[in-house]
């Protein structure tokens, strides 16, 4: 039952663990190829099921992220004990569930209870979230009324996917944007009292286009503030030879490149781009961490041609 929280063990002595954290209405599911990347390399990997997901949707209008933090301490708790506490472990995280990893690890800087991750690997992280769910909880007020109850929901529709929700309540989006604002506070406070400096690696990839999380976010509330300790930001970006022009603003074909500070930086960033705007070839154009030229390497794949972002 891939809907369930589950426990992959590899053969032999554990060379490490990992804890994969799902995002916001998915599951376990979502991650399990990622888990098993790992397996195949000697690490115990733990991926839990989030309370409130892989029920009903309604589940998620009874939890908060502070429930949600408390289950990645518990998957934390039970890698190690899987694998012991004298091997590397690993946090990966998936849109919400990147925030849930980097709280964790930055709270671990700050309570020596809780163990301390060697590599955080985050697959758009919600650091920050779109402006509406700011105000998610206004908008859910109608609902306390019976004829405002679909008010709750940001979207209703039929749960037809057995390893994702569907719908959308308006409480799920409000708790998020709680994280990612609890996040963003502690990223500043924490580099304001020198406490980065022993926060592991972090390795991100993030799409320059994303409708649900703000990929500006996370160059400016979270790359901006690492210092350098091997950390690396991949960007993907929109495909350059989709004939797709007329639909877009011209500035998006350069948001790659305003999006990211000039260099040098503290952080190694990887361009993923079409080799030239008419080719569906790719590269990655890679800046090292305190470097100012640009390495260009052949990925040798291509953009599929009707696929204008990922």
């Amino acid at each position: 039952d891939w809907n369930r929280s589950f426990v992959l063990l590899p053969q032999g002595k554990p060379r490490g663990s990992v804890v994969l954290l799902h995002g916001l209405t998915d599951s376990p599911y979502s991650v399990r190829y990622l888990a098993q990347l790992w397996q195949q390399r000697g690490y115990v990997a733990v991926v839990p099921r989030l309370p409130g997901h892989g029920t009903a949707p309604g589940a998620l209008t009874a939890v908060d992220w502070e429930t949600w933090l408390a289950a990645t301490r518990l998957a934390v708790r039970e890698a190690t004990r899987l694998a012991g506490a004298d091997v590397p472990l690993h946090l990966v995280g998936y849109s919400n569930g990147g925030a849930l990893a980097l709280k964790y690890a930055l709270d671990s800087l700050e309570d020596n209870h809780l163990r301390q991750p060697q590599q955080i690997i985050l697959l758009s992280p919600m650091i920050g979230v779109t402006a509406f769910a700011r105000f998610a909880g206004l908008a859910g007020l109608p609902s306390i009324f019976p004829a405002f109850a679909r008010a709750a929901w940001l979207n209703v529709a039929p749960e037809f996917n057995p390893f994702k929700y569907n719908s959308f309540p308006v409480k799920a989006a409000r708790q998020s944007w709680l994280l990612s604002q609890a996040l963003q506070q502690q990223i500043i406070r924490a580099s304001r009292q020198g406490e980065l400096k022993a926060l592991p690696p972090v390795l991100t990839f993030q799409s320059v286009m994303d409708s649900t999380v703000s990929t500006r976010a996370v160059v400016e509330s979270l790359y901006r503030y690492l210092p350098d300790n091997g950390s690396e930001l991949v960007v993907f970006d929109i495909n350059q030879a989709a004939d797709l022009r007329v639909l877009f603003r011209p500035a998006l074909y350069a948001a790659v490149n305003t999006l990211l500070p000039p260099a040098p930086r503290a952080y190694t960033t990887t361009v993923v781009t079409n080799a030239t705007a008419h080719t569906l070839q790719t590269i990655a154009r890679t800046t090292l961490a305190q470097e100012q030229d640009e390495h260009r390497y052949p990925l040798h794949l291509a953009w599929p041609a009707d696929m204008y972002s990922l």
